[in-house]
């Protein structure tokens, strides 16, 4: 077939890449001599390289990475785009201590997708990669390797070699992020990129925080916050809302001994044992009602315990209200306030008398926040580790807004301290237990439980947060609120829902953000203070702090400022210190759209004209993260947003909806489906998905097979179907050269239906990347695809492969070149591989200085769209004849009738002319699809009849006992009364509404009693097919069953249109009755001809000689024939060998195998020179050209 050897590998052409074609199979068996393959005549060079049948999608994408390299393609593209206006993007930075994963993938291919197209829309659009380097995550690699478990521990191994080990590990996964980004196609600059530890980074976070301090944005405060034991930090409320869990936590009701009375108490419940011996207070709500009982058992004691929660109480010990208590009284908690009782746990009564707050501490308090949906209604106060508990215990004077007066026994890992003797060094929440103990043994635990709730867990590290009081550095954000919802309301979001519910709603409850942690490897809060506090110094740059420093300073991590001091103003022997602190690494990616500029030091100008930056976009999980930090941060510094344009996606969950978890292997690697689907594949079913709508994707295997086998597959073969007809139209006619303007002269209303489709296409594209809409765009460009692969080149293929001559099939094959080209230019951003490899090929048609002739097809810009194009009425015309078509199909498929078939007519019932006149245009279509032999048309309805087909089912247990009724009633229904219906989509029978859910119409003629014509019908129109039998219409169906093996035959050998080779068919006899097969090829053979545009030869004519290429036996409706394809050879008279041999047989076998020696150039050069000449006995025969032999069957003049 092709010149030279097969192979598999790419082969370089001018840098492009061409797909090797293997060489056909040979076939051995009965059929004859097998040739390896047939030699070509001089065919002109074809214009497009051939292209395999079946693509290997991630071999393909392989060499185009490879291509990409070759040409440097991303970076020389963004050179290309210098001068244009600049499209601003920002790339939040992940962490590089893991693999990326489908979540990465995702908002990976999102900025991809956008980017690419406003690159093709004429920007200049800067992709800088970001690396996260700070933070917990990269800590606690090194906490692991070096067995660290506090800060003692990093303190006793030094700050300076602890952040050089974190230094050294943060990027251990570069190398595998860029293969894996480049490998899902993702073009982005990881050579330029930004990293949150390079000193131009931290030097702009710090004038970002500067400029927060100079406006009085910056406070330190005591406060109860969440806190990280396993981090040994606090965590921002942002942070902590991200990780909710459920848990079994202790259930508790604990008695408190009241000092006013023996043997009275007063019961609170809790879920944190380990807060009891931190108690300072009983909180009780003053409005509430509590009871005063007696016990009927035991000793007799009272109890104080909320009325209404005093059921819960008996129910947790099994007690009866009635039975087993006196009530005393009933008392509003008011008149409980001040009620004095014994602490739990003797560990800070020396410590409270000492600072004479005994009148105050474990006394009872009110306060509104008391609740009765859980608990006792006494809420027990351990203001160390409750938010609530802090305010209250501060409102009573039992401690200070500054902390003086706490109890606070536990320390940075969550460990109880030396002050709880009995639970030192145990963490909290495994002390749980040991103090329940403590309790039930001294006679205070009166109901031991458990408790199923939604409990916080730490982001990073996966462990129960606790609350605990800390001093910590506040960014005003509550009294700058309306600032940041004023910004909010300036910014577009996909979907606008998380924009205006979720997002909105963070905003309306914000709190003041704590931006310290007390950590080591991050940004050092830049705060140098007095002992007191009073005195604070802040530094926005690294001059500034230079000159206190008196050296050059090039890094500003802890251990490189850390013993810098600031010369104090109020007291000349003293000094200020930096502030223990590091910022919250949201801090550090919340000012990424500065620092990754190093402004305001450098790029002042560039910065200022291009924010707000015109497009971000990040999972819906960072609406309380980045998205968050970005806004409040810009509004601080600039009263703007940060950002114009989100995109928000949803998370990628395993298919059963699970979380995606390397230890449950629950979910396929990205890599491995790349490398089976491909990543095109990987990036459409994820921007096909909900998940671009912000809602969750299970991701499942087969829907990369789904998108493989129905949008690509599909894709690739109208592609290669083109490819396939251009190189036959250049055999036979000559050079093939787009033309457009073919499309705007044909008279086919095929031509002008797809070509307004794709000018519909482009338009939409455009305006639905305007609005960041990815999940229309794609679904758009796949429905086009739909009509591209399902319609125009189904219902234009023979015209392409030139039934209807050359003319015709020129504009059909330029009308779909056109469609290819520009599809590949609107789906490059969403398919880059797939797009270049065809774009590759189909650019080899393009004249030199031609716009769309690049490169690569990621250079090339989205074309306009042509208003003159468009065309809704023949647009809706070929939509009319689609739906008849299927209306045709499933009437067909109804009847079990093949869809090969041909019928004798159909009929088509419509009242509305224009759709019958739509329908009479695209009438050779409808024909060919629905293989009928005749279509009419009919405006008159009268003959068709309605009637109500209701669904039981659907109705049973709705109509109940008046089903009856309502089926007669619908039986009565008048032809009027079921239009009606047809038109509301509901209709009242006998007091019920049955809706079109519940009652379908069919549809029938009037009188018809032929039993072979059947009716279908949708709302709009109704079809009448003929399936009578005809012996001239069975052949057709033959003779097309016979075509469609020849086909096959080839398309295995792997055979192009112009390969000079002879097709034969011959009937094998089995014994069936009634053979009909052998009298179909005889009666049908100029129709066959006509189907396979080549002669199909009689297999009893083959001469023995010939060299076989491939041979197959075929069951067709039960008899056998067999097809075989030779290698064009010469094919003899054998009336005029006779003649020349005398008869002499073995003369004439000699004259036949000389001849086929010869390979079809050199029969052919030798038939020009003369006759040939051939000695046998004695003799010399003179064998003449077009006498005695033909250059194959066809030129076989003497052949009927």
């Amino acid at each position: 077939l092709a010149q030279g050897g097969a192979g598999s590998g790419p082969e370089r052409l001018g840098g492009r890449f061409r797909a090797s074609v293997a060489s056909p199979r040979a076939s051995a068996g009965s059929a004859g001599p097998v040739c390896a393959r047939p030699i070509r005549g001089m065919a002109p060079q074809a214009t497009f390289d051939q292209i395999p049948d079946k693509p290997s999608f991630p071999q393909e994408e392989e060499k185009v990475i490879s291509y990409w390299r070759e040409i440097d393609a991303f970076k020389e593209s963004v050179k290309q785009s210098k001068g244009r206006p600049p499209y601003n993007f920002y790339d939040g930075p992940p962490f590089a201590t893991g693999l990326p994963h489908y979540g990465h993938i995702l908002a990976g291919t999102i900025k991809d997708v956008v980017c690419r197209h406003a690159h093709q829309r004429g920007w200049h659009v800067e992709r800088r990669f970001g690396w996260d380097c700070h933070g917990v995550p990269v800590e606690q690699i090194i906490d692991a390797k070096l067995k660290i478990t506090g800060r003692a521990d990093v303190l006793s191994f030094g700050i300076d070699k602890y952040n050089e080990e974190c230094r050294s590990i943060v990027q251990m996964y570069v190398k595998q992020w860029r293969e894996i980004v480049e490998r899902f196609g993702r073009w982005v600059d990881f050579d330029d990129d930004y990293k949150t530890m390079d000193l131009s980074f931290m030097e702009s976070i710090w004038w970002v925080f500067k400029e927060l301090f100079k406006k009085g944005l910056v406070y330190r405060a005591f406060r109860v916050m969440a806190y990280s034991t396993a981090l040994c930090t606090p965590l921002s409320n942002f942070e902590t809302a991200q990780n909710y869990k459920e848990v079994s936590d202790p259930s508790i009701i604990v008695q408190f001994k009241l000092k006013s009375k023996d043997n009275a108490y007063i019961l609170a419940w809790t879920t944190t044992p380990w807060t009891l011996p931190s108690n300072l207070a009983l909180c009780v709500h003053p409005e509430m009602t509590y009871l005063r009982l007696k016990q009927k058992f035991g000793d007799n004691s009272e109890w104080i315990v909320g009325k209404d929660r005093f059921e819960w109480v008996c129910s947790s010990i099994k007690k009866d209200p009635k039975k087993d208590f006196d009530l005393l009284e009933e008392v509003k908690g008011a008149t409980l306030k001040g009620l004095a009782y014994e602490p739990l746990f003797p560990y800070f009564r020396a410590k409270v008398e000492a600072e004479g707050r005994l009148d105050k501490v474990w006394h009872v308090v009110t306060d509104t926040y008391v609740t009765d949906k859980a608990g006792t209604c006494v809420v027990h106060q351990a203001p160390a580790f409750g938010e609530d508990d802090y305010r209250v215990c501060c409102t009573f004077g039992i401690i200070d807004k500054d902390g003086s007066g706490m109890v606070h026994p536990v320390d940075e890992s969550g460990r109880f301290t030396s002050d709880v003797v009995d639970f030192k060094g145990q963490h909290v929440k495994d002390a749980d237990k040991n103090i329940k103990e403590r309790l039930k043994k001294e006679g205070k635990l009166v109901y031991n439980g458990t408790e199923v709730h939604n409990y916080p867990h730490c982001w990073r590290s996966e462990t129960p947060l606790i609350y605990r009081a800390i001093p910590a550095w506040f960014i005003k954000v509550e009294e700058e609120r309306h600032k940041i919802i004023n910004n909010n309301n300036q910014t577009y979001w996909v979907p606008s829902f998380v924009k205006e519910k979720r997002f909105h709603n963070w905003l309306v409850e914000a709190r003041d953000w704590c931006v310290s942690r007390s950590r080591y490897w991050g940004t050092p809060i830049p705060l140098w203070v007095s002992e007191d506090f009073e005195e604070v110094v802040c530094i926005g740059s690294v001059a500034e702090l230079e000159q206190y420093a008196g050296r050059k300073i090039t890094d500003i991590h802890r251990h490189f400022i850390d013993d810098i001091t600031i010369p104090s103003k109020r007291d000349p022997k003293k000094v200020l210190k930096r502030v223990d602190e590091v910022f919250d690494c949201w801090f550090e990616s919340g000012s990424m759209p500065y620092s990754s500029k190093h402004y305001p030091f450098e790029n002042k100008d560039e910065f200022e004209k291009g924010f707000p930056a015109h497009f971000i976009a990040e999972g819906l999980d960072q609406t309380r993260g980045w998205f968050y930090t970005l806004m409040v941060l810009s509004t601080h510094v600039f009263d703007k947003p940060a950002f114009k344009n989100l995109i928000c996606n949803g998370l990628v969950l395993a298919a059963d909806g699970k979380k995606m978890s390397k230890r449950l292997k629950n979910y396929p690697d990205p890599i491995d489906m790349a490398n089976k689907y491909g990543a095109d594949a990987v990036r459409m079913y994820m921007c096909n998905s909900p998940v671009v709508r912000a809602e969750p994707l299970k991701f499942k295997e087969s829907g990369l097979e789904v998108i493989t086998k129905t949008v690509f597959l599909p894709w690739y073969n109208a592609y290669r179907f083109f490819i396939q007809n251009v190189t036959t139209y250049e055999a036979d006619t000559g050079k093939f050269a787009p033309d457009a303007g073919r499309i705007k002269r044909s008279t086919n209303i095929t031509d002008k239906w797809i070509n307004a489709s794709l000018h519909q296409l482009i338009k939409f594209v455009r305006d639905e990347m305007d609005a960041y809409r990815l999940y229309t765009v794609v679904g758009g460009l796949t429905k086009f695809l739909d009509d591209l692969t399902n319609g125009y080149v189904r219902f234009n293929r023979d015209r392409m492969r030139g039934l209807n001559g050359a003319d015709d099939a020129l504009t059909a094959l330029c009308t779909l070149y056109e469609l290819l080209l520009n599809l590949t230019v609107l789906l490059a951003p969403v398919t880059p591989f797939l797009t270049e490899t065809i774009y590759q090929n189909l650019a080899n048609a393009l004249p030199a200085g031609h716009p769309m002739k690049q490169k690569s097809v990621h250079w090339v810009m989205v074309p306009d769209f042509d208003p003159e194009a468009l065309d809704p009425e023949i647009q809706e015309a070929v939509e009319r004849m689609q739906a008849v078509i299927e209306l045709g199909r499933t009437l067909r498929e109804r009847q079990k009738t093949n869809l090969k078939m041909p019928l004798k007519s159909m009929t088509i019932f419509n009242k509305d002319e224009v759709y019958i006149k739509d329908l009479k245009r695209l009438e050779d279509y409808v024909r060919s699809e629905l293989v009928v032999e005749e279509v009419k048309y009919s405006t008159e309805l009268s003959k068709i009849s309605l009637s109500g087909v209701l669904n039981f089912k659907a109705l049973g247990k709705k109509l109940g006992k008046d089903m009856k009724a309502v089926k007669e009633a619908a039986e009565s229904l008048s032809q009027d009364e079921l239009l009606a219906f047809e038109s509301s989509g509901s209709i009242t029978l006998c007091g019920h509404e049955i809706s079109g859910e519940e009652m379908s119409l069919n549809r029938g003629v009037k009188d018809m009693d032929d039993p072979n014509m059947h009716p279908i019908a949708d709302p709009k129109t109704m079809l009448m097919m003929d399936f009578t039998f005809e012996e001239g219409l069975y052949q057709k169906y033959l003779s097309n069953e016979v075509a469609n093996r020849v086909q096959k035959l080839r398309k295995e050998a792997l055979l192009q249109f112009e390969d000079p080779v002879d097709v034969w068919a011959a009937v094998v006899p089995n014994g069936k009755k009634e053979p009909k097969l052998a009298a179909t090829l005889a009666a049908q053979a100029a129709y066959i001809d006509k189907r396979l545009r080549r002669r199909l030869f009689n297999g009893d004519l083959r001469q023995g000689h010939e060299l076989v290429i491939k041979a197959e036996d075929y069951t067709i409706e039960g008899e056998k024939v067999q097809v075989v394809i030779t290698s064009r050879s010469a094919f003899f008279n054998q009336a005029e060998l006779k003649k020349l041999t005398s008869g002499d047989p073995s003369a004439a076998k000699v004259i036949q195998n000389y001849a086929a020696t010869f390979d079809l150039p050199a029969l052919t050069a030798a038939s020009k020179t003369g006759a040939l000449q051939v000695g046998y006995g004695g003799k010399t025969y003179k064998v003449e050209y077009k006498k005695h032999y033909a250059l194959g069957p066809g030129e076989a003049s003497w052949l009927p």
